[in-house]
């Protein structure tokens, strides 16, 4: 039988991973500014930092989600 899925600490959790991502944003954007870096790999940076940036918004979507659902009851 599968195990009833927890949401309680979703809203914590999904805000950890906010943090998380946000900070790997910004050491790696410390790491693209380095001029001996080759820009191929600066290129390579931005589009994951792009996709980061993206993940973010989902992660904020889904915080605020949990939350209308904390209110309503049903966590």
């Amino acid at each position: 039988m599968p195990k009833k899925d927890n949401r309680e600490n979703n809203v914590e959790r999904l805000e950890q991973m906010v943090e998380n991502t946000e900070e790997n944003y910004r050491a790696a954007e410390v790491t693209a500014n380095n001029d001996d870096m080759p820009n191929e790999e600066k290129q390579a940076i931005r589009e994951k930092n792009h996709r980061r940036e993206e993940s973010i918004e989902g992660f904020r979507a889904e915080i605020g989600d949990e939350k209308e659902a904390r209110n309503r009851g049903e966590v």
